[in-house]
């Protein structure tokens, strides 16, 4: 890599985020871009979670692109190696190698208010077109797509550092470590604890638990897509179309129970409750596993096997979240007590604090984790005010509850799309940065929206409130209605800012 380089645009990251925001900057004529990955390889949190059991919970016609549709994933919910290998083939087919530097970590992204531009420093980097080495560059455009789900979370557990055994999170696994005959502790109960569970309990000597809020689960209706379909949608695209049609169409539907009459989804409480009545027989298990709170406040989590995983003898489930480490003994706050050789972490990401927003600088000089102190704004879920021509994909309030964030994403890329057009138009070198008023006035009708959904009438504590209690993740309305949302960039929302003509010769 030389030593300072200048492009058109870098995009930051490389999982669906970042590879679709690739393929839509070819196909609006922009090659002049980077895509930088701090890891060895793209795919994002499909590279980085591995764990046994891991899958996806939206189905895979959903959970794909639509302008890269796949008529031969295996099973109607794909697994983790699938989704990978899919991400793998999008790189390939747009030709996007070229552009990926691996092994690339942004250490600073600083704002140059005289040049218009983002100054760039990375930390190594290998790419086909570029070779290897860490260094500098700098961007008209940044894009970050770093997603939500990229950084682990594990709690600051008294004793943890003296714990004689293996320590690893579920986006972490050590694959070098057999857990055949190990007391394994299950710290978590989310997504990935309940496809973890039951995959490993069958190996493990002692499962226990560590459950501080159960989760609402519903059967997984996974099976294996046929020959004849797969060829079916080979031969009639249509139909691979119809099939993501129809999948979408129905998660449409059931938004309006989520985000305006929470009070509906008491009947999908009791299917539930039968789901769990089905699998476990034991009344006081039973008791441990019904969940205190309206069914969707948290994510609804899809499995056929966690409620039969748990009712086996090899595993305890703790009613209560891990409270300390004394040696080998893991202590709950309630005072039970477990042996264990081994803790898995299931706590989640940093996702309303993403420590990308550490290494982002501003205009004003202040990094955007300061400028989101009070918590998560951008215009759109993409602008921030004070960070000219950046934006976000996944940012704040985009994200969903019952359906497929893919449908974000290219919404999103909708907007990066006439954003760039937009900065065409105006011509010479030029800035979009979103007015203060604008990403107000965008939030202020996001939250007020957000009073009356499940997620802040079902009575929970979820990963998609910030430290202030506010709900920065989740999108309160339609898949439908974000689209239209963030179809083009209104120029009244941003202040144009340009670099005095006698200076553009020495901007670069």
């Amino acid at each position: 890599m030389a030593e300072h380089e200048h492009v058109r645009v870098a995009v930051v990251g490389s999982g669906f985020g970042g590879l679709g925001a690739a393929v839509r900057l070819r196909r609006e004529g922009v090659t002049d871009f980077v895509v930088l990955e701090r890891a060895a390889s793209v795919g994002g949190a499909w590279r980085d979670n591995s764990y046994p059991g891991c899958a996806c919970d939206v189905p895979s016609y959903l959970y794909s692109f639509s302008f890269a549709p796949n008529p031969d994933w295996p099973r109607t919910f794909s697994g983790q190696d699938h989704i990978r290998a899919y991400l793998e083939h999008v790189t390939d087919v747009f030709r996007l190698r070229p552009h990926i530097r691996l092994d690339s970590e942004v250490t600073r992204m600083t704002w140059d208010s005289q040049k218009l531009r983002w100054d760039i420093e990375t930390a190594g980097g290998t790419s086909q077109a570029f070779g290897t080495g860490g260094g500098a560059l700098s961007a008209d455009f940044v894009v970050s797509a770093t997603g939500p789900l990229s950084d682990p979370k594990i709690p600051d557990i008294p004793g943890l550092d003296s714990f004689p055994g293996k320590v690893f999170h579920s986006a972490r696994w050590d694959h070098d470590y057999d857990l055949r005959g190990k007391r394994v502790a299950m710290v978590g109960t989310g997504a990935s604890a309940i496809q973890i569970v039951p995959a490993i309990q069958p190996l493990a000597r002692k499962v226990t638990l560590f459950q501080r809020t159960p989760p609402w689960v519903m059967p997984r209706m996974d099976r294996a897509i046929s020959g004849a379909e797969r060829w079916l949608h080979r031969q009639l695209p249509f139909t691979t179309q119809a099939r993501r049609g129809l999948l979408w169409g129905i998660r449409e539907l059931q938004v309006q129970a989520f985000t305006k009459r929470p009070g509906e989804l008491g009947a999908v409480e009791q299917l539930a409750k039968r789901n769990m009545a089905r699998a476990v027989k034991d009344p006081a298990l039973r008791a441990k596993l019904t969940p205190g709170y309206r069914i969707g406040c948290k994510r609804i989590l899809l499995s056929s096997t966690y409620y039969p995983a748990l009712a086996q003898p090899n595993v305890d489930v703790v009613a209560s979240g891990l409270s300390r480490i004394e040696g080998s003994t893991l202590v709950a706050a309630d005072g039970t007590e477990a042996q264990v050789d081994a803790i898995v972490f299931g706590t989640g990401f940093h996702v309303t604090d993403m420590p990308i927003a550490d290494r982002v600088v501003g205009a004003d000089g202040r990094t955007l984790a300061e400028a989101w102190k009070g918590g998560m704004e951008a215009l759109r879920g993409a602008s921030a005010p004070g960070f000219p021509n950046w934006m976000t994909i996944i940012g704040p309030n985009t994200g969903l509850g019952n359906s497929s964030m893919i449908l974000m994403i290219e919404s999103q890329l909708n907007y990066l799309a006439d954003f760039v057009r937009q900065l065409d138009v105006l011509g010479g070198r030029v800035a979009l940065d979103a007015r203060p008023s604008a990403v107000r006035d965008w939030n202020h009708r996001v939250q007020e929206r957000m009073k009356r959904t499940v997620w802040s009438t079902g009575g929970c504590t979820s990963w998609y409130l910030d430290a202030n209690g506010r709900n920065s993740t989740i999108w309160p309305g339609t898949t439908t209605e974000f689209r239209r949302a963030t179809r083009r960039v209104d120029l009244a929302e941003y202040e144009v800012l340009r670099v005095p003509a006698h200076a553009e010769a020495t901007a670069v």
